[in-house]
């Protein structure tokens, strides 16, 4: 008897985990979103400007333990790729409170644009993203190759762009203006 209730709990704890995880999950998109950001140096950058490159998109925030251990990464990769056109965007949740995320680019040298979230609007576009990190590697062509929230697999998500800028130099269709 004791067996069944707790395998019957066990099911009904599992069955709530899937669908928290379903519920905070932000929704499977094909094609970027065409959103225009607000970066931390007051520039303007229209996601859609970036179409001909490789742009990895992550959502993060100051207080996020896997995010803040993910930058040393991302900083690696942008310095590594960016010269080849890699783009990398990190948006900042709407909860994060701005003069941390200054704090936080000033003391990590952070050298890709951050973008506030203030309004949540660009979490919303992007399936409403709950969870950090979730980050999008968005293809030349705008689709969205690979969605992941938790923390990426850098080698794969190396490997993934190093194919696109290999496209991107062997098909004019892909290339920017």
């Amino acid at each position: 008897m004791k067996s069944r209730r707790l395998l019957i709990t066990l099911c009904a704890v599992a069955m709530l985990a899937i669908l928290g995880y379903l519920w905070l999950a932000p929704a499977a998109l094909k094609t970027a979103p065409d959103i225009g950001l607000m970066t931390l140096d007051g520039k303007e950058l229209q996601l859609a400007s970036l179409h001909g490159r490789p742009v990895l998109v992550t959502f993060w925030a100051t207080t996020c333990n896997s995010c803040v251990s993910e930058i040393p990464h991302l900083i690696e990769l942008y310095d590594e790729l960016a010269p080849q056109g890699l783009e990398i965007v990190a948006i900042a949740m709407d909860y994060d409170p701005p003069n941390r995320v200054l704090a936080l680019r000033k003391a990590r040298n952070i050298p890709y644009p951050i973008a506030l979230d203030i309004q949540a609007d660009a979490a919303v576009a992007f399936g409403n993203v709950r969870l950090t990190p979730t980050s999008f590697l968005i293809a030349p062509d705008g689709g969205i190759t690979h969605q992941r929230t938790g923390t990426m697999n850098m080698a794969a998500v190396r490997r993934d762009i190093l194919a696109m800028l290999a496209s991107t130099r062997t098909d004019p269709a892909t290339a920017s203006p």
